[in-house]
């Protein structure tokens, strides 16, 4: 009994002598009880008694410029979880391209928004990037068809609405310019889609 007691006293103190976070740049609001936490360029993400649950990473977004006029990723001012997830973002031939983490900080969204926003209510919004192998040229060199498509994504991953495709969007960072993404998930029945300088309102299937 008295070693399980000694054993009880330890964790007991251990938990409350932990030490919390210290000599942070920027502290997060909580959302869906994480809060991200910054040191230079990296953020992790802590629980609501000041534990890391996502250790310090450099590929959790944000954009410290985000306005209230701002859209898609540019609209993200702390990295925070919406229905589980968490925007990312790598560089693939030096244009930024987007992911989700889950809150245990796996990738579960793979890389390939060149915009997007976060998720509410199980869906997101945003324009993905599709490289088609076309086969080989006569100095057998790979070729490729770039694909671009303004899409509603669901939490796992899947597509479940394609809302057109995408063009005149250029990949070379010279020329490269963050795509504006042209739909407004109105609900759950009904999405807004821009053609040319108008709206129009369609339904959705799922």
């Amino acid at each position: 009994m008295k070693t399980l007691a000694t054993i009880l006293v330890f964790f007991l103190v251990t938990n409350l002598t932990a030490q919390l976070p210290k000599t942070l740049d920027e502290v997060a609001p909580f959302s869906e009880g994480l809060a991200g936490i910054r040191k230079g360029k990296q953020w992790a993400f802590i629980d609501d008694l000041g534990n890391i649950i996502i250790d310090f990473r450099e590929d959790v977004y944000w954009n410290p410029n985000a306005s209230d006029s701002s859209e898609g990723v540019k609209a993200v001012k702390y990295p925070q979880f919406s229905n589980g997830r968490c925007i990312v973002r790598t560089y693939v031939d030096e244009i930024p391209v987007y992911g989700f983490i889950d809150t245990k900080g796996k990738l579960v969204i793979e890389y390939q928004f060149l915009n997007v926003n976060p998720f509410k209510d199980g869906v997101t919004n945003g324009i993905i990037h599709e490289k088609i192998f076309r086969g080989q040229n006569e100095f057998k060199l790979n070729i490729y068809e770039d694909k671009f498509h303004e899409v509603i994504m669901d939490t796992s991953g899947e597509i479940i609405e394609f809302l057109g495709r995408r063009y005149n969007i250029q990949l070379k960072k010279s020329r490269y310019k963050l795509p504006r993404i042209n739909t407004k998930i109105l609900n759950d029945k009904l999405v807004a889609v821009k053609v040319e300088n108008n709206w129009e309102i369609r339904k959705l299937n799922f």
